[in-house]
């Protein structure tokens, strides 16, 4: 037996960090959490300082720990370098009586031989307030979810559960869902004009910005015309009139790239760009940290860990990587001084940002060893990181104002003189503005004429706010400080799967069912469902975690006045009958009536007469267009595991046998011109492209080999 054990969460690279500490070690993992609190019962003493009580959740784990132990000269506690990972190796130090304050702990943020055998000489003592947080959020996660979700299913229906971070993130959803139905648009109108100083080719367009008034330019009240007088006059007296430069403003300007990724921006920037869920992202980043087998490496890690809020950067990794921007752009692409981002809080700042481990591994390097998902994420990881410690982009702006009578029109124009960042990470733009992008303009000076190519008057209205998608729900989250980066994906996945709400496209929507249980729980347990409540007790946990609060005292404030009104609202609260919503048809079985019902893969259709008749049947969404194989009408289906929609044929037309089916959506009547094949409208990156739908069309070939380098094939 070794003479050294190295314990580890998981498997997945237990083997990566024996191989870099060398025969003399043995490393094996607990597997996670292998003592927990028990599924079935409370499992805390609430008259007892609330004393957690613990049990053995994985018998041969616990067996094989104390086994490999007992043959070992010293053991490592090497369990992953937050909350969670201080409190498996508090629950391995009692397991194999090893005294917590002993030199047993050690911790790195990225699998590297450096960095293991640097922590393995330098052992700590188990950090007692990361336990003390951990088992505070554990116990009140426990007693809210324990205490309110049995009340749930008494009052409403069984299935149903409440907790203290998804049930204020649901309110969160139907807050978002109020403010959009509640929103009264407002008419507004834009004016522009297409301009030219000479040729067509030179043409550009000029937008109202005000009308001059003693001298002054006077802006339109938020930037837009409301008036619709005043908008035809300012279109009558542009019209087929040409308008003179009054002046150019010209300078400099520059671009600064973002900070390198913490989980929740990594979450967003995953969706945004690559279209992830969280559930992928977090899964595929965890891959990305245990590590991959990298063809002639081995198991190998490629990224830090990946659960963290900071965005700090250690001086060996800020070095490494100035020496590969120097190597791949030039000198002139280094940033000249060291960047210093600003974390949002310093919870977890003992952690570096998420970058890559190796940085003689890039993405391209070991594309070959890598699914698509893990290619695409780890290339996002390592361009972000690469450009976060580049030199900014320099642009040459122009301001042209020109005049058409009193009334002032402007454009701006933007020319990237130097890429910097941009070279390795370009920018992508939330908010695609009405006023117009910033073109290159044509070299023009004051007072010269423009010659009025069209004029243009579109009536507008202003939009509501956009629903929540997982990318935004994630930033309000951590703007409000409710959950912590470990919590994101999973707080997301469970209102999902609880059917508080549900997905359209990309928009989080919320469900009757959850504006049923929100409502409850807001008209009875305010607390649980207010986001600066909840945001309050973040920050105690984070004291707690800080030493500066004691985890049962602030139990102590918090159970009894909640526990006092679970009591109540049992005793008050009238079990509350879930409407069914009658689709207007009768039950083919019996006549009664068809009502939708809410199940635990979605909606579909019940006889009302349930249960002594057991009528039932899918929910068919129609989609627009037809089957291209038979010309029947189209089904759009979601799966059950992740919400994704696909089409198939209604089997109602020509041929009922029709098997059409098709994640993308055809385009209807659209045949390739090349092989003869309909086409489909492919989603990429959030926009649609036309292609052919047959595999095998040289259209696609082709495409696939021009776009093999961003994976956009198997988008």
């Amino acid at each position: 037996m070794s003479k050294n054990l190295v314990i580890v969460e998981s498997p997945a690279k237990a083997k990566t960090i024996e191989r870099y500490l060398g025969k003399d070690y043995k490393v094996t993992a607990t597997v996670g959490h292998f003592r927990d609190l028990p599924d079935k019962t409370l499992g805390v003493n609430v008259n007892n300082d609330f004393k957690p009580l613990y049990i053995d959740k994985n018998v041969k784990v616990k067996k094989e720990l104390i086994s490999l132990a007992g043959q070992a000269d010293t053991v490592y506690i090497a369990t992953d370098p937050d909350r969670e990972g201080e409190a498996i190796a508090w629950h391995v130090a009692k397991t194999l009586k090893i005294d917590p304050a002993s030199k047993c702990r050690v911790t790195f943020n990225e699998i590297t031989k450096k960095a293991v055998n640097d922590a393995i000489a330098s052992p700590r003592a188990i950090d007692m307030n990361l336990v003390d947080a951990q088992q505070a959020r554990r116990v009140l996660d426990r007693l809210v979810g324990y205490e309110l979700s049995p009340l749930l299913c008494k009052k409403i229906r069984t299935g149903l559960s409440a907790g203290r971070v998804q049930s204020v993130v649901t309110r969160m959803v139907m807050d978002k869902d109020t403010e959009i139905e509640g929103f009264v648009p407002e008419d507004y109108w834009n004016i522009s004009a297409l301009v030219t100083p000479g040729l067509k080719k030179d043409s550009f367009t000029v937008r109202y910005y005000g009308t001059k008034k003693d001298g002054q330019i006077i802006k339109p009240e938020g930037g837009k015309i409301t008036d619709e007088a005043t908008a035809n006059r300012i279109y009558g007296d542009l019209k087929d009139h040409d308008l003179s430069v009054l002046t150019v403003k010209k300078g400099k300007g520059s671009r600064k790239p973002a900070p390198p990724f913490t989980t929740s921006t990594m979450q967003q920037e995953a969706s945004r760009r690559l279209g992830f869920t969280t559930r992928t992202t977090t899964r595929v980043a965890q891959q990305l940290y245990e590590g991959v087998n990298i063809e002639g490496q081995g198991q190998t890690a490629l990224v830090t860990y990946i659960r963290t809020d900071s965005v700090r950067i250690s001086d060996e990794a800020v070095a490494a990587s100035k020496g590969l921007i120097r190597e791949r752009y030039g000198n002139d692409y280094v940033c000249p001084y060291n960047r210093k981002y600003k974390n949002r809080n310093s919870a977890q700042d003992a952690h570096e940002a998420i970058r890559p481990s190796h940085f003689d591994l890039d993405p391209e390097s070991v594309r070959s060893s890598l699914s698509n998902e893990q290619y695409k994420l780890y290339k996002l990881i390592w361009e972000r990181f690469l450009a976060s410690q580049m030199a900014d982009a320099v642009t040459d702006n122009v301001t042209v104002d020109a005049a058409s009578g009193d009334d002032i029109f402007r454009a701006t124009g933007e020319t990237v003189v130097f890429q910097g960042f941009l070279a390795a990470y370009a920018d992508i733009k939330d908010d695609k503005s009405e006023q117009g992008g910033r073109d290159k303009l044509p070299e023009v000076t004051e007072g010269q004429t423009l010659k009025n190519l069209e004029t243009k008057i579109e009536a507008k209205q202003t939009l509501p706010p956009a629903h929540y998608n997982e990318a935004s729900l994630i930033k309000a989250m951590e703007e409000f400080g409710i959950g912590r980066p470990s919590t994101y994906s999973k707080t997301i996945t469970t209102i999902l799967d609880r059917k508080y709400v549900d997905k359209e496209g990309k928009n989080l929507l919320i469900t009757d069912l959850g504006k049923l249980v929100t409502n409850m729980l807001e008209e009875n347990f305010n607390e649980i469902v207010d986001v600066s409540f909840t945001a309050g007790m973040e920050t105690q946990l984070d004291d707690v975690e800080a030493g500066s609060k004691d985890w049962v005292g602030v139990l102590k404030e918090f159970y009894p006045e909640f526990h006092e009104k679970i009591r109540t609202a049992d005793a008050s609260i009238e079990k509350v009958r879930i409407e069914d919503v009658k689709t207007g048809e009768s039950c083919p079985d019996c006549g009664g009536d068809l009502v939708y019902k809410d199940g635990r893969n979605g909606k579909f259709i019940a006889c009302s007469n349930y249960p002594d008749c057991k009528y039932t049947r899918n929910i068919e969404v129609q989609a627009k267009g037809k089957c291209p194989l038979c010309g029947s009408g189209l089904l759009i289906k979601k799966t059950i595991k992740n919400h994704k929609n696909f089409y198939v044929c209604d089997k109602k037309g020509s041929d009922p046998d029709c098997k059409f089916i098709s994640w993308d959506m055809p385009a209807d009547g659209k045949v390739c011109e090349t092989c003869g094949s309909y086409m489909v409208l492919h989603r990429f990156r959030g926009r649609m492209y036309p292609r052919c739908s047959n595999e095998e069309c040289p259209t696609r070939k082709n495409r696939k080999k021009a776009d093999k380098g961003d994976g956009q094939e198997n988008a």
